[in-house]
């Protein structure tokens, strides 16, 4: 029993379960089309009961009534000298029974047939039989009805011209009335089943109809998390029910998102002019504390002078840091640098000067033709000098790293690739997060701050730059690509300076 009970429950909860992942049109419909099939279902029952009972009733009232007409109509006829009844003085049997497909048979006392449709009498009773195909009956000992051979029965006593009683037997197929029956069934079924589909698309239609607001709340909360804006107005209804409440529920959320919104941009907004400020403030006691530590460098000797190169070499960092700060700080802020014409050759070409003496173990290899533009050139400075020190830092000794500016179809571009290892799949959507390093550094150099790519593609997007990320696992190294806008002070696209410099 206990095996049961949890086996019961198990379905109870599976199909509780199966429900709640139906649709809620679905539900209303369904339980539409259920109330409506075991209401009908119960009527049909009920109709069904009351019309058999009333149909057999009334069969069994004129089985009842014929079954008097004929025996108080009949009055048979005996012929001693022949020894034979004579049924003609009896109303039409044929044409009674007939009409109805019924049966008439008259037994006299001792259970011989001595009249049937069809026939005016027998000559020797005693050996009278029904003729063959048509159906035979016992000879009834009591009034009444009963079934017999397929036929309702219906049995009376008739007297005898020679003295005392005999039967009068009138039986009627009993598959006229189960077909009637059987047909009432069908109809009551077929009206049962249509009357429910009926239900179900009426159900599924209202409730399409009545879900019609909540998908106008829907669409319009894809929109607002698509264009992300939570000032978008929601659509009101004309009746005051619940979804005209929750419209006002979510348009007071969004107002209060809105606000929110509003209120945490201004913050951030305050936080970055803070960081832009603050940066820039830091420079100047940085320069200043930075030129102080050189002196003591130059002028202090033995361990004082170690010590001095060593704050020295923490300032240098700090003030680089801070650098790489304010930088993404103006980005944040949208800061716009002034620009000027200036030419990515030239920058190339200084800052792999800059960082040449740091790259000995690897083979550093520039490209800088000429690729005029307008730009920010110590930002420019700032980014391929990041993208250099990214491929020193995470490659492998004897990693060759090229470097190279062009102008194609009137857009400047800068690439930067080397035959490392190459980035991890499941690194490259991060890389260009602030504070993200790899897996380890292999090269030179202290460990990075996790900035440098952040900022490669702050200075790319406050230039109005596409950077485009190549580092494929079938193919040898990593290629970073910056193609620039169409400079408008370009005026000779196709000279180049054709230097190239080699530093391993």
């Amino acid at each position: 029993m206990e095996r049961i009970g949890s086996s019961i429950r198990f379905a109870a909860r599976a199909t509780f379960f199966a429900y709640r992942r139906v649709p809620v049109r679905w539900r209303l419909g369904g339980g539409s089309a259920a109330l409506t099939f075991v209401i009908l279902a119960g009527f049909a029952a009920v109709v069904g009961v009351l019309t058999d009972r009333q149909i057999n009733q009334q069969f069994v009232q004129q089985m009842g009534l014929a079954a008097k007409y004929l025996a108080a109509a009949s009055h048979p006829t005996y012929d001693s000298t022949t020894n034979t009844f004579n049924c003609s003085s009896i109303v039409d049997l044929s044409g009674f029974a007939h009409a109805d497909q019924a049966q008439v048979r008259v037994f006299d006392g001792n259970g011989n047939v001595i009249c049937t449709q069809g026939f005016t009498g027998y000559p020797n009773v005693s050996t009278a039989a029904v003729p063959a195909g048509m159906p035979r009956f016992t000879v009834p000992y009591v009034k009444g009805d009963y079934t017999e051979a397929g036929y309702r029965v219906q049995a009376d006593t008739i007297q005898l011209p020679h003295g005392g009683s005999g039967w009068l037997v009138y039986a009627r197929p009993i598959a006229d009335v189960e077909n009637t029956i059987n047909n009432l069934k069908l109809f009551l079924a077929l009206g049962v089943f249509g009357g429910s589909l009926v239900a179900l698309l009426a159900g599924l239609l209202v409730a399409q109809r009545a879900m019609r607001p909540v998908a106008q709340l829907t669409d319009v909360s894809r929109e607002i998390e698509r264009t992300r804006n939570p000032s978008l107005r929601l659509p009101h209804f004309e009746a005051d029910d619940e979804v005209t409440e929750l419209a006002r529920t979510l348009e007071g959320m969004l107002a209060a998102l809105d606000a929110a919104r509003n209120e945490s941009e201004a913050a951030l907004a305050r936080q970055r002019e803070f960081v832009a400020d603050a940066s820039h403030e830091l420079r100047t006691p940085l320069t200043s504390v930075l030129a102080n530590l050189e002196l003591l460098a130059d002028e202090l000797d033995g361990e004082q002078a170690d010590s001095a190169n060593s704050a020295l070499r923490a300032t240098r960092r700090m003030r680089r840091l801070v650098g790489d700060l304010l930088l993404l700080a103006r980005a944040d802020a949208e800061r716009l640098q002034p620009v000027l014409p200036t030419d990515l050759g030239d920058v190339l070409t200084d800052a792999a000067a800059e960082i040449g003496p740091v790259a000995d173990e690897h083979e550093l290899t520039i490209s800088a033709e000429s690729a005029p533009l307008e730009g920010h050139a110590d930002d420019l400075h700032r980014m391929i000098l990041n993208l250099i020190e990214n491929a020193i830092h995470h490659t492998p000794a004897g990693t060759q790293i090229h470097a190279h500016t062009s102008v194609e179809d009137g857009h400047p571009l800068l690439t930067v690739e080397d035959d490392g290892p190459g980035i991890p799949e499941d690194l490259q959507a991060r890389v260009f997060e602030r504070f993200v390093r790899g897996g380890g550094d292999t090269g030179a150099g202290p460990r990075g701050t996790g900035l440098g790519l952040a900022i490669v593609q702050a200075v790319a997007e406050a230039h109005g730059a596409t950077l485009t990320l190549t580092s494929l696992p079938e193919l040898p190294g990593t290629r970073f690509e910056i193609r620039f806008p169409e400079s408008q002070t370009s005026t000779t696209t196709g000279s180049t300076i054709g230097r190239r410099r080699s530093l391993s």
